[in-house]
């Protein structure tokens, strides 16, 4: 019993001074660690203080640019009233006519409609040189191949595809499946070259494809939403192009490795059009909350903001004159809208479609916008303003539109 009694009286010794060894331990243990909380803090609130400069400098560095561009608006002169006119109208269409685009000869227009066809105008007399069936109604994207000998289409079929174009043989005949995605095709273009092409889609995702082997060369993924529109840089490498959608942002990519290179944000809805300005140092989009945004690359940052309390109705297309000055936007309450790019005012209203403004282009010389509509026609316009102190444009235009205008 003796020995029962000392051996528990030894364990109850040697829990009391494990115990107190414990507390020891663990007091002093919290104590570095509070220490070492506070050289942490102190540590976070350098490098917090540090990266507020950098960002205030950043930040600086962006106001500049933003000031001087607005300081060097108000130098200039008012644009004034334009004195733009509709000078011919292309029915053929049976359905609304969701896009269209110039040939580089500024004569010739392909268009595309929601009654499956693809027609291709003569802008000067208003023939129709081909009307082409899909197989498909909602034809939403069609473009000019640079030569002028071929055009592509696509749309609800998720195809791309691509037709020569001549007098001689039917284009429907010489049909070329080139690739496809895996939702509708919104929008196409050609990069510079017939042997290339260029599409956005509904599967949020951007292509580049070789038209001769029917081969996808790169793929561009980072939208969050359906792909509405692209557009290529206008610059001479051309290595780069935008693309906008329905995730509301406008994202720049490199079309050698297929990486966003820069993004832009800002507007409260889908953006269902962007174009680059004339010097590939800006982009321009348009939205459906009823605002266009200029986005400037260098500055990294929206710059400007297009928008009247009075307009309500979403932007469907954007396109630059060719100096880069005025910003012509078409609109669904069947408008189109001309904006001063620099002074942000609207200089004027033009009026004539009975729908939707879906689709506008400006030719590549900048002598005519074109205008497509649901309201299953194109109009052709010519600004007649700035051709007042031209004679040689006058002429130009008196040859291809005859000597009326």
């Amino acid at each position: 019993m003796a020995s029962v009694a000392e051996e528990e009286e030894s364990s109850g010794q040697t829990s009391d001074v494990c115990g107190q060894q414990r507390s020891e331990i663990t007091e002093d243990t919290i104590e570095e660690l509070r220490k070492e909380i506070e050289r942490l803090k102190t540590r976070l609130e350098e490098e917090r203080r540090k990266l507020n400069d950098i960002n205030s400098k950043i930040q600086n560095s962006k106001d500049h640019i933003c000031s001087t561009v607005a300081s060097a608006a108000q130098r200039l002169d008012n644009l004034g009233n334009l004195n733009i006119k509709q000078r011919r109208i292309l029915k053929g269409h049976q359905g609304k006519v969701l896009c269209s685009d110039w040939s580089l000869d500024k004569r010739h227009i392909v268009s595309s409609s929601q009654d499956g066809k693809m027609i291709i105008w003569d802008a000067f007399t208003t023939n129709k040189e081909h009307a082409i069936s899909m197989p498909t109604t909602w034809v939403m994207a069609c473009a000019y191949a640079p030569s002028g000998n071929m055009v592509a289409c696509g749309g609800l079929d998720n195809k791309i595809t691509v037709y020569p174009l001549s007098l001689e043989d039917d284009a429907q005949t010489k049909k070329k499946h080139v690739g496809t995605h895996t939702s509708y095709m919104s929008c196409c273009l050609f990069p510079g070259t017939d042997q290339q092409i260029l599409t956005g889609s509904g599967d949020s995702t951007c292509a580049l494809w070789d038209v001769e082997c029917a081969t996808l060369i790169q793929s561009f993924h980072g939208h969050g939403g359906d792909v509405m529109s692209i557009d290529l840089s206008p610059s001479e490498t051309g290595n780069t192009f935008v693309s906008a959608g329905c995730d509301r942002q406008a994202l720049i990519w490199d079309l050698r490795n297929g990486q966003c290179v820069q993004s832009f944000e800002g507007h409260e809805s889908d953006i269902n059009s962007v174009k680059y300005y004339p010097s590939g140092d800006a982009i321009a989009t348009g939205s459906d909350d009823a605002t266009c945004r200029l986005y400037d690359l260098r500055a990294d940052r929206e710059v400007a903001v297009y928008s009247k309390q009075s307009i309500i109705f979403g932007v469907n297309s954007v396109d630059f004159s060719v100096s880069g000055r005025i910003l012509f936007a078409g609109y669904n309450d069947y408008t189109v809208n001309v904006w001063d790019t620099l002074k942000c005012n609207r200089v004027c209203i033009l009026y004539g479609h009975e729908n939707r403004v879906t689709c506008l282009k400006v030719s590549p010389d900048g002598t005519a916008l074109s205008t497509g509509s649901w309201d299953f026609t194109l109009r052709v316009n010519i600004d007649y303003s700035s051709l007042a102190d031209s004679c040689l444009l006058s002429s130009i235009l008196a040859s291809r539109y005859g000597p009326d205008i």
